[in-house]
């Protein structure tokens, strides 16, 4: 058993081969008490943050609206009354949405002045309490629908905050300061007495408040690299969870200011992860905090009831040229993108995430269209999640990352093409079971992307690249509410577009390299040969093994 009296480490001899820190995780096991605890801790924060990113389509849900007649109305008016198609001839058959009116002629209100057309000064809503009726956003469609940009534009902009944050000063205080931040700006939401305000609140909660980019870099750097697939599964699966049971909550508690405590109560708990949760051993090396990182090992060695030998730990030996203090976080960065490889890498992951972004928020607002119980569809849909994470993690462990990733790009957009040329008519059934298909499978590729792209990047600007390159896939998330505009054109346009940028997205694929069995890369220089055929494979076991 490791003790403190082994913090301490004695410098390498030059007969002596240093061990890599891969080999040392690998010997603290993937799924011990202490990474169990630790996958607990990151399970809920997966789990709230699904329903954060989504919660406005139920909480800013569409409501339908009439126009209130003085002359018409009585204390006990409902809001369906008998004369409401009589008062607008133009008032949409498949829902009420009514900005104008016609008068009527006398006080019985059966016969309405059709020549003459006034504009509504107040409104009857069909659910009185709900965020439209008590905003009065009634005939300002453009209103609603903002939030949910807002919230995109809020994420896009925090991701590259939060990496910064992450890298700087650690996976474990970006977390909880986000996800702390998270919790009481949600909360504040559901007091808020104006949309402005409201909408104020939903992009900064966005831009502060989300904590899952550091957890997930703290969940892929505690476990050894080829767990960390299998670890990450597991995970997705509560975030799936998270948004399967959100419908359920929004049904259950339907107004919406309840519905907002609801779901963002449980996370004030993350600001006791100050106590519990530990920093990656990983990001403390790469800062060089090796004594801290050391006592960590130790620790989880202890919690694990596993022994890691002095020797061991001796060996253990973290080069990173670049931990001086005289090296800023900018600094890092910058000599990041002045790496002719990083940077190429950089610009095709940034396609990646306009592509995965663009095609998910896509289907999501697509899945409107499908008729029946809101609730159950969109709960039904997100269920195709779940075998899409489970295939990940087996495909993955198989074919490595680059083949599935590229399989899944070009079979969605050969699908996507040829989409607005099947046959419709009795073939409902038929369209049905391919954009559930097609959602596993647009659930894959975000999957892989996330995963593929923080195997590319040096330890000390992975959390800042993994968020640059997710910012700028939020511009998809923004794009992604106008395609349907598209359709007045063509309705199969967005389709077309979907498939092509996925297309592309799997072409730029073949450009990038193997991550796949090979060490996190913790310095720009081991980044660089990742994927060269002089790369040996990496086997943790047989590391650990060395000189033991």
């Amino acid at each position: 058993m490791v003790t403190k009296k082994n913090q301490e480490t004695t410098p390498l001899d030059g007969n002596e081969e240093p061990v890599k820190l891969d080999a040392v995780l690998n010997r603290l096991g993937a799924f011990g008490k202490h990474q169990l605890i630790t996958m607990c801790m990151l399970a809920l924060v997966y789990a709230t943050n699904s329903m954060y990113n989504v919660n406005y389509v139920f909480a800013v849900e569409d409501v339908n609206y009439r126009c209130k007649v003085a002359e018409c109305e009585s204390a006990g008016t409902s809001f369906v009354v008998p004369w409401l198609n009589a008062s607008d001839s133009e008032l949409d058959s498949t829902g009420f949405k009514q900005c104008h009116q016609h008068p009527p002629l006398d006080n019985t209100c059966r016969v309405f002045n059709t020549s003459v057309s006034r504009e509504c000064k107040e409104w009857a809503y069909e659910i009185p309490h709900s965020f439209v009726a008590e905003f009065g956003l009634a005939c300002e469609e453009w209103k609603p629908p903002l939030v949910g940009t807002i919230h995109s534009f809020g994420s896009m902009v925090g991701l590259l905050v939060q990496g910064q944050i992450s890298d700087r000063f650690g996976r474990k205080t970006a977390a909880v300061f986000a996800g702390t931040m998270g919790a009481v700006l949600g909360l504040t939401k559901s007091f808020a007495t104006s949309f402005w305000l409201y909408l104020a609140l939903e992009g900064l909660e966005a831009a502060i408040g989300d904590a899952l980019s550091p957890m997930f870099m703290l969940s892929i750097e505690i476990v050894e690299k080829k767990r960390a697939v299998l670890f990450q599964m597991i995970l997705l699966n509560c975030y799936t969870i998270g948004q399967i049971i959100m419908p359920f909550i929004a049904w259950g508690v339907p107004y919406w200011r309840n519905f907002l405590r609801v779901i963002y109560a449980p996370t004030l708990i993350i600001l006791t992860y100050s106590f519990f949760l530990d920093e990656s051993i990983r990001w403390l090396f790469s800062k060089g905090k090796k004594k801290q990182a050391i006592k960590l090992i130790e620790k989880i060695a202890k919690r694990n009831n596993v022994k890691v030998e002095k020797s061991l730990i001796n060996k253990l030996n973290y080069i990173d040229e670049d931990t001086s203090s005289s090296v800023t976080d900018r600094k890092l960065l910058v000599k990041t993108f002045r790496s002719r490889i990083m940077l190429q890498r950089f610009l095709v992951c940034m396609v990646w995430w306009f592509t995965i972004t663009l095609i998910n928020f896509g289907m999501m607002i697509s899945s409107v269209l499908i008729s029946g119980n809101k609730y159950i569809n969109f709960a039904l849909l997100i269920m195709m999640d779940i075998p899409a994470n489970i295939f990940y993690w087996l495909a993955l462990a198989k074919y490595k990352r680059k083949l599935p990733l590229i399989a899944s790009f070009i079979v969605g957009g050969v699908f996507c093409v040829s989409q607005p040329f099947m046959p419709k008519a009795g073939y409902a059934w038929l369209g049905l079971a391919l954009f559930m298909a097609f959602e596993m499978l647009a659930t894959f590729s975000y999957n892989i992307v996330y995963m593929y792209t923080s195997e590319l990047f040096p330890t000390y600007t992975r959390n800042s690249m993994h968020s640059i390159c997710s910012a700028f896939g939020r511009v998809g998330s923004l794009l992604a509410p106008q395609t349907p505009l598209l359709m007045t054109y063509w309705t199969g346009l967005p389709a077309v577009i979907f498939g092509l940028t996925s297309l592309l997205s799997g072409a730029l694929t073949l450009l990038m390299p193997e991550t796949a069995r090979t060490q996190l890369p913790d310095t720009i220089g081991e980044a660089e040969v990742i994927g060269k055929r002089s790369v040996v494979k990496y086997d943790p076991v047989k590391d650990c093994l060395k000189g033991t």
